[in-house]
């Protein structure tokens, strides 16, 4: 399996806004061959930690290595799934709470597949990209995040 750098980013800068899901779903309607998509959308959550809240996330990765694993992902699930399109899109820099920060977006000719293909995907980005979150609190202090 080639690890050859996408041209394309997988990253966006802040936030993942609505307008971008929008538009990329948007952009599937002329592909007649597919019958289900489907969406996974991570949310940065309030969580209290030790009796703080946290207000954002920022975060960082080592990119060119997390885009190698984006790809290597997306193949592996090219290989196993019978999909027609797949996208990994995951944010860089601060992210608030109630916010987008990974939009994961399948299709396929049938619908049963993306849910599978969606559970496998986001799994591996947790467990294989090197992306990495600082909870930020509301007194200014943080922790690192741990992918659950």
């Amino acid at each position: 399996m080639s690890t050859t750098k996408p041209k394309k980013t997988s990253f966006v800068s802040g936030a993942i806004s609505s307008d971008f899901i929008s538009a990329s779903i948007a952009k599937h309607q002329s592909k007649t061959t597919i019958g289900a998509h489907n969406i996974f959308l991570g949310q940065v959550r309030a969580d209290v930690i030790d009796g703080k809240t946290v207000v954002a996330i920022d975060y960082s990765a080592y990119e060119e290595m997390a885009e190698a694993n984006f790809y290597e992902i997306r193949e592996a699930a090219f290989e196993r799934f019978d999909l027609t399109c797949l996208h990994i899109y995951h944010s860089l820099g601060l992210v608030k709470a109630g916010e987008i920060c990974l939009f994961v977006f399948v299709s396929a000719p049938r619908r049963k597949v993306t849910y599978e293909a969606l559970e496998y995907l986001v799994e591996a980005i947790k467990e294989k990209a090197p992306v990495f979150g600082k909870e930020l609190f509301e007194d200014d202090t943080y922790t690192w995040k741990k992918n659950t």
